[in-house]
């Protein structure tokens, strides 16, 4: 089958999850703890897992994780950086791509030749978003991707993820505004005490 399939995926502290998506957006939403987070990172494999996950029929398990991580890429809530300068996040061409898309996100060019301590939340959030958008993958694991933006950058930021959604990108997010899931046209799911409402093995 086409798109993102999902069976048996669990861990200690969650699951059972069984869930298809052949297209468009499924959004989560839930209490803080109840283990949104945690079903983002078991899906891009980065926290330990047991069950299986296809994308496209291609199965999960049979691929190295960096090679899943690329094609369903995970951005965190409290993005990583790993260098002082934020240029250096945006390797070769990335970095000429990062600036004609950062306006597109309310994201001054210039900040990308600053130091990343310089950065608020906010910056650092949409920042670590262009850095997911940029390797076009098949799937974006978007946890909070609007999370610590005022609400006119957060339309900004979902009229970027529906032209993704347009050309066939699935989006599977965190999300804690209750509004943000009919805006994007997404399926809306709940997660109660690591599993999830309303979820379907069937293509949803």
């Amino acid at each position: 089958m086409r798109g993102l399939r999902i069976v048996g995926l669990r861990s200690e502290l969650a699951g059972p999850f069984d869930l298809a998506i052949e297209r468009g957006a499924v959004a989560i939403s839930g209490a803080s703890g109840s283990g949104k987070s945690l079903f983002l990172r078991m899906l891009a494999d980065l926290d330990p897992n047991e069950g299986e996950v296809w994308l496209d029929g291609e199965r999960r398990s049979e691929m190295p994780a960096p090679a899943w991580r690329r094609l369903v890429a995970y951005s965190a809530a409290e993005s990583g950086w790993w260098s002082e300068s934020v240029a250096d996040h945006f390797p070769g061409k990335a970095l000429d791509a990062a600036r004609a898309l950062a306006p597109r996100l309310a994201l001054a060019s210039h900040l990308l030749d600053g130091p990343v301590t310089r950065l608020s939340s906010g910056e650092k959030l949409r920042l670590a978003l262009i850095r997911v958008l940029l390797l076009e993958p098949r799937v974006m694991l978007l946890d909070e991707p609007t999370g610590a933006v005022d609400q006119a950058t957060a339309l900004l930021v979902e009229q970027v993820l529906r032209q993704r959604m347009e050309i066939g990108t699935i989006l599977v997010l965190a999300t804690h505004d209750p509004a943000q899931p009919a805006r994007l046209g997404a399926r809306h799911l709940r997660m109660v005490a690591g599993r999830l409402e309303g979820a379907c093995s069937q293509s949803c």
